[in-house]
């Protein structure tokens, strides 16, 4: 069999050609099939994207074919093992019986000693569990018994607090007995006074604290019959405390006792009971001082605005703060003594202030009088101002700040009334002034003795004047200041809306298109000087000692915000030399349209030469003279030389000039043409009847036509308004349209060169 076999490898191994036929391609790799990790579908699924299948299936047969050919090449060359192996497998089933049986009794001894662990473990656990509980119950009974034991310590404490002789200072039987006293005598009572007082904190704060200890207990020991049969006899001492406590802080307050005033504060810090520190504080010693300053009632109301002001009282107040409150301000500031829970500034100094204004004065809050609204207003940041620098850090300030009673304080000042007041009282002024009917020049008669970098117009005065009341001391409030910067920006929006509304109802002739349009139709062309004057000067203004101010007003801000500030009036100002361009195409129209009148009397020149034998002209036409009348006025009138600048002035003229002569050429092309058409349809009427009736036709071409005289006249006149716009500082050769109406009306022999 192996020589058979042998004799098949050797048939087969080879083809016709001598290649090798097991030779495999580059992409079959049959060690992949060996790799631990091989997957059959992740192989099949990576190769079929570039070989097909039929290829693939055709490989893999192949490799199967070889396979089973080593298989049995395998066998042959160790045939007689693998023969043998059959019989070293006989009673292999007495081999497994023997090797089951030690490991089923060792698994028997194992599950016998998991059940003896598990019977002890449950043990344990149910011991434990016991244990706990029998600790639980232990630990409420603790705490039970020192509840019991702190109601009765306080009780005996509290019950030790009528027999120290809290009130002597306000005893007068004490006074009258010891009148006779010598000053020795006196001062020994005073002393034994204080001594009794700080007694009497000292234990007052032992108290607080047991009280806060019993605090404790009855937290975690709710809901147990025993605290609640317990709650009469707390609920009782508590009162006791807090009327013990009240009653001596009083007299610390009163005596300004530092250390009975530190003892009493400890306490209530730790009973938990700032708000009614702070209560005593602010109604025992600020509300006495607070009503003599701002009193309240029918008696002390009196109508008028005076009345309300604050900023008297304000400085009244804080003589009083400093003098009556900064002792306790101090002590509950000290550093590492656990007050800082207390908030006397806002909850008893400014709550006492604001109550007090509300009822006393009520009308400093109203913002219907803007200017005295102001004025409170800043009298109440200079006040809480000072009242911020008793805080001894910068948290303190922010707690300050945070408090309710501040809040509401600064709820009292409605900033948003105040500014529509302002809004309407600024705006409207200026809407007032540009609903009239016409351009109102301010103090015209003097114009030639004023500053030529002054307003002219009484609307460019009244924008001015507007944006001025923007930043004012007594209009502006910083907190508000985006309001003001918009308000300036929509007044600089107003304005410019005024102009191109003005410009667009006089370029469509319509009247009363919107309001305050009208200006515009009835004025003349140097009423629009003053207009571009008064946008220079603004725009002059609004970039310098305008833009100065408001930084001076907003000084603390950062210069990103001054930038955008800068960055958005100077938009304001371009948005009104935006306008510049409209306003001097309005006074170039209104000009041209006044020399198109003289130009109209161009048609008068074909009357004169048509059907006459009038000799060739030798002078201009007298409308001549009158087609730049109206620039030349305009220009050398007394408002553009005092306030149009010499390069508007010579932008005007060039463009006034360049339209005018447009008009002048369309008008004398049109007239040239009409009368060269009537000439040569006359000539052709002529000649047929002269031919008819044999007539010499050479006599008539002798003579001088009515077109020619017509472009004479016309030759003549351009070259006097050549030589009137060289007077007003305009090269006519440089003009286009004069060029073409040279070339339309001169001679063969002058179109080679302008001259004149």
């Amino acid at each position: 069999m192996a020589d058979l076999m042998s004799h098949h490898r050797s048939t087969t191994t080879t083809d016709i050609f001598g290649d090798p036929l097991d030779s495999k391609p580059l992409w079959f790799k049959p060690n992949s099939f060996l790799q631990p990790n091989f997957n059959p579908e992740s192989y099949i699924s990576d190769l079929r994207t570039f070989v097909p299948f039929e290829n693939l299936r055709s490989e893999l047969q192949s490799h199967l074919s070889s396979l089973k050919l080593e298989l049995i090449e395998l066998i042959n060359r160790d045939y007689d093992d693998f023969v043998s192996l059959s019989t070293k497998l006989v009673d292999i089933e007495s081999s497994i019986s023997r090797m089951r049986a030690p490991l089923t009794d060792l698994r028997d001894k194992i599950l016998l000693f998991r059940d003896s662990v598990e019977g002890s473990l449950l043990g344990l656990q149910n011991g434990l569990r016991k244990r706990g509980e029998a600790e639980n119950v232990r630990e409420v009974l603790e705490l039970l018994l020192d509840t019991f034991h702190v109601v009765s310590k306080v009780e005996k404490l509290i019950k030790e607090l009528p027999s120290v002789p809290t009130d002597w200072s306000n005893g007068e039987v004490n006074s009258t007995e010891n009148s006779s006293l010598s000053n020795g005598n006196s001062l020994q009572h005073a002393e034994n006074e204080t001594s009794v007082r700080e007694t009497q904190s000292m234990l007052l704060e032992r108290i607080a604290s047991e009280m806060n200890r019993l605090k404790f207990y009855i937290a975690h020991a709710q809901n147990f019959p025993f605290i609640e049969n317990m709650e009469k006899r707390i609920q009782s001492a508590s009162l006791l405390l807090d009327a013990s406590l009240g009653h001596c802080f009083v007299n610390g307050l009163e005596h300004r006792d530092a250390s009975v005033i530190y003892n009493c504060l400890r306490a209530y810090a730790a009973i938990d009971n700032t708000t009614g520190a702070e209560e005593i504080f602010r109604t025992t010693i600020l509300s006495p001082l607070v009503q003599q300053i701002i009193p309240h009632g029918s008696s002390q109301t009196v109508v008028g605005a005076a009345v309300d002001d604050l900023e008297e009282d304000y400085k009244q107040l804080l003589q009083h703060i400093d003098k009556h409150c900064k002792y306790l301000l101090e002590i509950s500031s000290t550093a590492n003594s656990g007050l800082h829970v207390f908030d006397f500034l806002a909850n008893s100094i400014l709550k006492e202030v604001l109550m007090a204004i509300q009822r006393g004065k009520p009308g400093a809050f109203s913002s219907g009088r803007p200017t005295e609204f102001l004025r409170n207003y800043k009298s109440s940041l200079s006040f809480l101002a000072v009242l911020e620098g008793y805080c001894p850090s910068r948290s303190s300030i922010m707690k300050f700040r945070s408090a309710a009673v501040y809040m509401e304080f600064m709820k009292q000042w409605n900033l948003g009334v105040y500014f529509s007041l302002r809004f309407q009282e600024i705006a409207g002024s200026l809407d007032s002034a540009l609903t009239a009917t016409s351009l109102s020049p301010a103090q015209e008669s003097q114009s030639t003795q004023r500053n030529p970098r002054d307003l002219t117009l009484k609307q460019s005065i009244a924008l001015l004047e507007s944006l001025r009341s923007c930043w004012r001391e007594d209009v502006l409030i910083i907190s508000s200041s985006d309001k003001f910067l918009r308000l300036s920006l929509q007044l600089f929006s107003r304005y410019s809306t005024w102009l191109s509304s003005g410009l667009d109802a006089r370029k469509s002739a319509k009247s009363g298109s919107s309001p305050g349009s009208d200006w515009a139709i009835s004025a003349v062309p140097e009423d629009f000087i003053y207009v571009m004057h008064d946008i220079d000067s603004l725009i002059t203004e609004l970039e310098g000692n305008y833009l100065d101010h408001v930084f001076q007003q907003l000084g603390s801000c950062p210069s990103e915000v001054q930038d955008l500030i800068k960055h958005s009036i100077v938009q304001g100002g371009k948005v009104l030399n935006d306008v510049v361009p409209r306003i001097m195409e309005t006074m170039t129209e209104s000009l041209v349209e006044k020399s198109k009148e003289d130009l109209r009397q161009l048609k008068g020149i074909t009357a004169t030469y048509r059907m006459t034998n009038k000799p060739l002209p030798v002078r201009h036409s007298p409308y001549v003279s009158g087609v730049l009348r109206p620039l030349k006025v305009f220009l050398e009138g007394d408002r553009a030389k005092t306030y149009l600048s010499a390069e508007c002035r010579k932008h005007l003229l060039q463009r006034a000039s360049e339209e005018i002569t447009g008009s002048y050429y369309e008008q004398a092309a049109e007239l040239v043409n009409v009368a060269r058409k009537t000439e040569s349809s006359l000539q052709k009427i002529r000649q047929g009847a002269q031919r008819r009736a044999g007539a010499n036709a050479d006599v008539l071409n002798n003579n001088i036509s009515n077109s020619d005289k017509i472009c004479m006249q016309l030759f003549l006149d351009i070259q006097e308004y050549g030589c009137n716009l060289a007077a007003l500082g305009v090269d006519a050769a440089s003009i286009e349209t004069y060029r073409a109406l040279w070339q339309c009306v001169a001679p063969p022999d002058r179109q080679s060169a302008i001259n004149f």
